[in-house]
């Protein structure tokens, strides 16, 4: 996939009608929006629009209505914060691509916001119905994709609208496609990758498609026992994906044959069984992983693990993160994803955090703003780091 793409700084926008496809899927309760960190994040795009006179039209999805009109999912209240956060009024259609959505579309005027309604209110969006791509398209003269949350899908306001109008990257997608697509494509070594998350199933194509790129393949969390039994070892009640135990063996032997150096625990915190309640207390202790006992779980990576891990991403020049090294929601079993956290936050590297659980740690422990980049798309950065094509940029005009 070329990562050379056109943004809303190389065409002109003035006087055209922009529909610039956002990520609005906000959490809400109660008809109140609970966290705005996905509007603030799209502002720079919008106001760059604003202040260069273009008609903006925004459209965005919010949930999964599965194309009924649910109105606890309606993008009314979106239009509402954004209508405080830029200072101006944010007018809203009261459909997709409809007839007042046409209507309202037609009278903007330069400098002019307003937001349509929920995307997937229709049924066609997901299914990136060409007739939705074309209404959604006759409503403007340029299309900009800014929601990189949504790049890996398909969709009629992600990537089939490219079909019928011009299509360039908003900043978000800017940034996340230019820094993820470089530590990939041109990284500055030594290149560590650490992967942690629940299950081996879900980060397959991940560790195969790294282990051509990384010099050091750093493995824990729940996956990291399906690794540990490929050794032989006997990891007690631990999460294991028996089915993947020889390809957890294939890995370490095309490590090996790379010389990609691939670190595994060397020690564990286990419990007797996996929290209940999530976050209430519970009794630990720490075992050597070629050690766990048959009636414990391991659930987080121990002291000697974090110091060898924290060891290989202050050595490295660039660090990618995806996936916690424990049940983090549980203080007692934060401790491995904190020390990760804490080693990025300390790292002189271009460091990179995929969404998600990890994502989510270094913000709550305030280390956000000492990550070179945080990306906003779990499922996406996941399947950027698969080395697949992600539609809603391969759409998009090449520079």
């Amino acid at each position: 996939m070329n990562y050379n793409k056109k943004s809303i700084e190389d065409i002109e926008v003035a006087g055209k009608r922009v529909l610039c496809r956002c990520d609005f899927n906000v959490p809400t309760k109660d008809g109140k929006i609970t966290s705005d960190k996905r509007i603030v994040a799209a502002l720079p795009t919008i106001q760059y629009l604003i202040a260069h006179k273009a008609k903006v039209i925004l459209c965005s999805h919010m949930g999964k209505p599965k194309g009924e009109w649910k109105p606890e999912l309606s993008l009314k209240v979106v239009a509402a914060r954004l209508t405080e956060l830029l200072g101006q009024e944010v007018i809203m259609a009261a459909d997709v691509a409809g007839d007042d959505a046409k209507a309202k579309a037609a009278a903007l005027r330069e400098g002019q916001v307003m937001l349509l309604e929920n995307t997937r209110y229709i049924k066609g969006e997901t299914k990136n119905d060409p007739q939705l791509s074309k209404d959604l398209a006759s409503l403007a003269d340029v299309f900009v994709n800014d929601a990189f949350g949504t790049a890996h899908r398909a969709h009629s306001s992600t990537a089939g609208v490219a079909d019928y109008l011009p299509a360039v990257c908003g900043y978000l997608v800017q940034k996340e496609v230019s820094i993820m697509g470089k530590a990939l494509a041109n990284p500055e070594r030594p290149f560590v990758a650490i992967l942690g998350g629940a299950k081996v199933s879900d980060k397959l194509n991940v560790i195969n498609n790294l282990l051509e790129k990384v010099d050091t393949l750093i493995i824990g969390g729940g996956m990291a026992y399906t690794f540990l039994a490929a050794k032989g070892y006997a990891v007690g009640k631990s999460l294991l994906d028996e089915e993947k135990v020889a390809y957890c063996k294939e890995m370490m032997d095309k490590a090996a044959a790379k010389g990609v150096k691939l670190l595994l625990p060397t020690d564990v915190v286990v419990a007797d069984a996996f929290p209940s309640p999530i976050d209430g207390p519970i009794e630990v202790s720490t075992v050597a992983a070629d050690a766990i006992p048959a009636d414990k779980m391991g659930l987080d990576i121990g002291e000697a693990t974090c110091q060898t891990f924290a060891a290989a991403v202050k050595a490295a020049k660039t660090v990618v993160w995806n996936g916690p090294m424990g049940v983090f929601e549980n203080p007692t079993l934060a401790k491995g994803t904190i020390a990760m956290a804490q080693a990025l936050a300390d790292s002189q590297a271009v460091t990179i955090v995929g969404g998600g659980d990890s994502a989510a740690a270094c913000e709550q422990l305030g280390f956000a703003d000492k990550i070179t980049h945080i990306s906003t798309g779990g499922g996406a950065s996941l399947e950027f780091l698969e080395g697949l094509e992600l539609p809603g940029i391969a759409c998009l005009e090449d520079k």
